[in-house]
């Protein structure tokens, strides 16, 4: 059994822009937590998972995923010896545990501590029409070895047959959500993020870049699915997707 994808992140100097960002494009519930520089999103879309904005204590913009795992500290090793790198050790607090490491390409991974959720505790989502985030992404300079990287890392069921440059990722964890891997000679599409299903992509990109967004890519068709990318106006990389008959 592979590691759950089980929350997304993005950040920034100032996360009150990104606050009201998110807000008015997906429609998401976002609460701030008492005492951290952190509110809670309720994406308020009864499926995938719910996430967090942030603000960066170094500046820099990110946006991100996060795996739970049983041992943070075992992962952060495991992953120090394939090609990553540490960005943030484990820190304990009383509600989470938690760690980031960049990957071989310098991509920004969060990872929890699996831990038991109490009886009748909110497991995921609220019921209502927000747009769901329930597809991860990581794109790398080089697929194979960015496959191989989180295949080795998380246990993943990494599959590459009908299109190795991207490979459709079963974590095989039961839950949280599924995803991608796949890379490029392009530098400036190398990511590490999420994707919210969206009614329409043309016009969840039309609105992003009416709310301070800028348009990566997209519409992409391809076959049965609509793809595209805004970087938010901190310059963070999230993905919009529409499923087309």
């Amino acid at each position: 059994m592979g590691d759950a994808v089980v929350h997304f992140e993005v950040g920034a100097a100032d996360d009150g822009p990104l606050v009201r960002f998110y807000q008015d494009m997906f429609g998401w519930r976002v609460t701030p937590t008492p005492g951290l520089n952190h509110s809670a999103v309720d994406t308020v879309a009864g499926t995938g998972v719910n996430g967090g904005i942030g603000k960066s204590s170094t500046g820099e913009p990110w946006s991100t995923f996060y795996v739970e795992v049983a041992d943070p500290q075992a992962t952060l090793d495991k992953a120090v010896s394939l090609g990553g790198e540490i960005v943030m050790p484990v820190i304990e607090l009383p509600v989470v545990t938690f760690a980031m490491f960049n990957d071989p390409d310098g991509l920004l991974i969060g990872l929890f501590k699996a831990q038991p959720r109490p009886e009748g505790a909110p497991g995921g989502p609220s019921a209502g029409e927000g747009a769901a985030v329930d597809w991860f992404e990581v794109l790398g300079s080089d697929a194979a070895a960015t496959q191989a990287f989180y295949r080795e890392l998380f246990g993943w069921k990494v599959d590459a047959s009908d299109t190795p440059s991207y490979a459709m990722v079963d974590t095989q964890a039961g839950r949280g959500i599924p995803g991608g891997i796949g890379g490029g000679e392009n530098p400036e599409a190398r990511w590490a993020t999420v994707y919210a299903h969206v009614p329409s992509i043309e016009q969840a990109l039309e609105r992003a870049e009416q709310l301070g967004g800028t348009r990566v890519y997209g519409p992409l068709d391809l076959g049965g699915t609509r793809t595209g990318l805004f970087r938010d106006p901190a310059g963070n990389p999230f993905g919009v997707y529409q499923l087309v008959p």
